[in-house]
C-alpha cells in the first residue's frame, strides 16, 4: 500500500521536522477559527513528542502517514469550502 505522503510535497513529507511545523500552521488556523488555538497546538505538540524518541522505521512511517492524512484532510475540507464542491466520497 502507498504511503499517504505521496499527496504532500516530498520536501514535507520527509521530514518530520517540517511536517511538525506544518500541523502546527494547521493547529493555529483552525483554532484560529474555532477559538480553540491553544488546546490544538498542545494536541500536536504532545502527539509529537508522545513519540520523539521511536525508532522503528515502520511506526515512524505510520506516525508519519497519520500526520500527513490529517493534513490532507484539512486541506481538502478547507478546498470543499472555497469551491462549494464535495472532493471526497459520501458514506
Amino acid at each position: 500500500m502507498p504511503s499517504l505522503q505521496t499527496a504532500l510535497p516530498p520536501e514535507l513529507a520527509n521530514n518530520v521536522i517540517r511536517l511538525y511545523r506544518e500541523c502546527l500552521r494547521r493547529a493555529k488556523y483552525i483554532g484560529n477559527q474555532q477559538h480553540n488555538t491553544e488546546l490544538l497546538v498542545d494536541m500536536v505538540k504532545q502527539q509529537f513528542k508522545k513519540h520523539m524518541h521511536e525508532t522503528d522505521p515502520e511506526k515512524i512511517q505510520k506516525l508519519k502517514d497519520d500526520a500527513a492524512r490529517g493534513l490532507i484532510n484539512h486541506m481538502l475540507y478547507e478546498a470543499e469550502k472555497m469551491s462549494g464542491r464535495k472532493f471526497s466520497k459520501s458514506s
